[in-house]
């Protein structure tokens, strides 16, 4: 098929093979492809566009398996299947800068037919192909990101260079429960090969059910899973549009001309804070009802606040925590929703968290791994939480006992981290954690550990004095960025490799030069400038990107922060294009995670890495002024939180204060792992699946889910923590982020900082800041000034 906006192809069933954007100079093709799938011998051809998957009477088919009638013509085709006693149409038609799709089921039979499941796979093109070729990854391929209601459901395909353009998917008709993925993947990790790690998902629209009895989530109260049914002679539809777009706005642009709302809020709220809802209609639209919906801990609590709407704004007060739905109801009889969060405080949740790890975390001088914070690993990643205690410590005067805390982290760093990474504790000679070599990354965490603990009041330490653990923390990191301290080519590789070290280098530096610790500032600033230089001369291949996987945000994400503190403004703004494209915009706030798969075999929230790119976006925003990243930087973290949040009332894992977990899985059904659909775990629940999982944790799950956890928060701590940003748009009117602002007169707002130890106000349109511990200041609007 075949129209001047858009070239579909579509194989003997069907079944779309190749979608194309007629003006896009890339050729970009916007659907998997079976031919990639071929050469990887992977074996998903039921998963191809347009295929699906349905329970009828509790008898499970998949359409790949039953001959459709097929017509195709120039701009329209239809397929139809005969299943039980069920007609089943798709039909594809080219209109104007669309593709129209539409699914119906007739019942032609003489019984009422009950449909357990069914499940349409719309594959659009997210795949990191197995390609070093980098600029492919980023160019022919797409991070989705779903916003699902009953009625407007809608997906957006960001094009992984945050090149135009993007392609959108907009129901139109039927009725929607959720969006599940399927991921089909390969990992080589223990061949020594690097980048070891590719693969895809397969997205699917669950029109019914979506969940084996026995697999299902037992607590998302806000995605239904009906069953639906069908009597004799009747008939069910939906329908989609699939049509290009430019940029976020655009999308939504899109969506309004195809009778979607948009309704905008804050994605977290804390106590005595207010949700304010703009809610914008489509033409013809008029709203009935509007209800909140959250769970009290005993029960659903819904609220009618339809009352309070006044024109396009809405203020709501929460009177309870955790998630809360809200679902605006139109005089048609449509629905459209939103997800946002409700905690009693970020700096409440900061403080349990620190009370816990010290609690239970700890092992001391007789645990299994004596002095060790649990759990254990050989991975840098696992020091996070040990980091974070100190700078919870260090920001929150009202933390409980910080003496005993703090001693606790440097017992630990100096009899169990020290002997542990390095031959009889000596900096310049790793131990071979891994078999046959030793991680440099490794050693960016342990630095990070021994730097914070020079800036602890010599008061509270007991083993050595800050300066000692600054000239460690300077020995430390130097095996990390030096290549000349290594007799291995791994790990002068490694050592050239940027990694989340760019949150704190330059606070390091200043010290260690401050110290009179002159060689080894010597060696860090060289060493730090030379991987600088590097990753901005090659910024153009966007060879950063590419880590031990084939695409990583783990790459990108400290490439951009590291370019823009140090000034190189054009290599910064090319790697800011990659991490706008992955962080995600949605109208459920989880699903506003940075785009990531690999830990949850799904569309996931992954703690660290999802902070760490959060922490990416919102030091390169405000580097770079650029609002859009300090936006994405800020939904991403507050997706990121989640994952401490003992209010949560939607996942199987309840976490009690304190209590973490690194992963969720956002996808629902998660098509791998169905029982870890829109739950938190750790990684290691998957030694069951075996394989390489088996390998990766040979004990299987150990019910610890937080073991690569706290070096977000650190970040956090470090960002959005303090700071809150101001913006005026094209209109000239202020906007706030991590915080609201109210009009008092012509040339007074007040503005409110969101940020649990405020220190910094930042107004991106003049780069003006304001140091200050005040929780509330006034903007001047006319000016862009900020006065206390």
């Amino acid at each position: 098929m075949k129209s001047k906006f858009l070239n579909v192809s579509q194989n003997d069933r069907g079944a779309i093979t190749n979608l194309q954007i007629t003006n896009d100079s890339s050729n970009m093709n916007w659907v998997i492809d079976p031919e990639y799938l071929k050469s990887l011998n992977y074996d998903d051809f039921d998963k191809l566009f347009g295929e699906f998957n349905i329970t009828i009477n509790g008898q499970k088919y998949r359409s790949i398996d039953e001959k459709p009638d097929v017509v195709i013509n120039d701009t329209d085709s239809s397929i139809t299947y005969h299943i039980a006693q069920l007609a089943l149409t798709q039909h594809f038609e080219l209109v104007d800068h669309s593709l129209r799709w539409n699914f119906s089921i007739n019942n032609i039979g003489t019984d009422k037919v009950t449909i357990d499941n069914l499940g349409l796979w719309v594959s659009l093109a997210y795949v990191m192909f197995r390609d070093k070729n980098v600029h492919r990854n980023a160019n022919q391929s797409a991070a989705v990101f779903p916003s699902i209601s009953r009625n407007y459901t809608k997906l957006a395909a960001v094009r992984r260079d945050n090149t135009k353009p993007n392609m959108g998917l907009y129901q139109l008709s039927g009725s929607v429960l959720s969006v599940g993925t399927y991921n089909e993947y390969t990992n080589r990790f223990f061949e020594n090969v690097s980048p070891s790690l590719d693969g895809m998902l397969f997205h699917e629209i669950i029109l019914a059910g979506g969940y084996d009895s026995d697999k299902r989530p037992h607590k998302d109260w806000i995605y239904p899973q009906n069953k639906v049914s069908v009597e004799p002679g009747k008939s069910l539809s939906w329908t989609f549009a699939l049509q290009p777009f430019e940029d976020e706005n655009d999308f939504y642009d899109v969506a309004m001309s195809y009778g979607h709302p948009r309704i905008s809020f804050e994605p977290l709220i804390q106590e005595s804070q207010k949700q304010i809802f703009e809610i914008h209609l489509a033409d013809h639209q008029k709203i009935r009802q509007i209800v909140i919906k959250y769970n009290n801990g005993r029960k659903l609590v819904e609220e009618d606040i339809t009352n309070s709407l006044d024109g396009e704004k809405l203020i709501y007060s929460p009177n309870g925590y955790g998630e809360h739905e809200i679902i605006v109801t139109f005089n048609d009889g449509t629905s459209d929703m939103g997800v946002f969060n409700v905690m009693s405080s970020v700096r409440q949740l900061l403080r349990n968290r620190a009370d816990y790890v010290s609690k239970h975390s700890y092992s001391g001088k007789n645990g299994k791994v004596p002095y060790s914070f649990g759990p254990v690993s050989n991975q840098g990643e696992s020091l996070g939480k040990m980091t974070f205690i100190i700078q919870e410590c260090l920001l929150d005067d009202q933390v409980s006992d910080p003496a005993k805390k703090i001693q606790q982290v440097e017992e630990s760093a100096v009899k169990y981290v020290r002997p542990k990474w390095f031959i009889d504790g000596d900096f310049i000679h790793p131990r071979k954690l891994y078999g046959e070599f030793y991680r440099v990354m490794d050693f960016e965490y342990i630095g990070h550990l021994f730097y914070m603990l020079s800036k602890v009041p010599a008061k509270y330490l007991k083993l050595h004095s800050p300066k000692e653990y600054l000239a460690w923390a300077a020995k430390v990191f130097d095996m990390r960025v030096n290549p000349d301290l290594h007799d291995n080519q791994r790990g002068k590789e490694e050592a050239q490799m940027l990694g989340l070290y760019f949150l704190y280098i330059e606070d390091l530096l200043r010290d260690v030069k401050a110290a009179g610790l002159d060689q080894e500032y010597s060696e860090i600033s060289k060493s730090w400038a030379a991987v600088t230089n590097r990753v901005a001369k090659t910024s153009s291949t966007l060879a950063a990107a590419m880590t031990e996987h084939f695409f990583d945000n783990a790459g990108f994400g400290p490439a951009a922060g590291a370019l823009a503190l140090t000034g190189k403004t054009d290599a910064a703004k090319t790697y800011g294009e990659l991490l706008k494209a992955n962080i995600g915009f949605s109208n459920d706030f989880r699903s506003q995670s940075p785009d990531r798969w690999w830990e949850a075999l799904s569309y996931m929230i992954h703690s660290l890495w999802g902070g760490v790119t959060a922490a990416s976006a919102q030091m390169t925003g405000e580097s770079l002024q650029d609002v859009e990243l300090v936006e994405a930087g800020y939904r991403a973290t507050n997706a990121v939180l989640y994952m401490y949040d003992s209010n949560a009332s939607t996942t199987d894992r309840v976490l009690k204060p304190g209590e973490a977990a690194s992963t969720y899985s956002i996808a629902g059904p998660n098509l791998n792992r169905p029982d870890l659909s829109r739950n938190r775990f750790g990684q290691s629940i998957f030694a069951s699946d075996g394989g390489i999982f088996s390998r990766l944790f040979p004990d299987g799950y150990t019910g610890e889910d937080d073991w690569d956890m706290g070096e977000e928060l650190v970040a956090y701590l470090n960002g959005f923590g303090q700071t809150t940003y101001i913006y005026s748009d094209s209109e000239g009117q202020y906007h706030a982020i991590n915080g609201s602002m109210t009009k008092l007169s012509n040339d007074r707002n007040e503005l409110k900082s969101f940020a649990p130890y405020t220190h910094k106000y930042v107004n991106l349109s003049s780069n003006e800041k304001l140091f200050t511990s005040s929780r509330r200041v006034i903007l001047d609007p006319k000016t862009g000034q900020f006065h206390e």
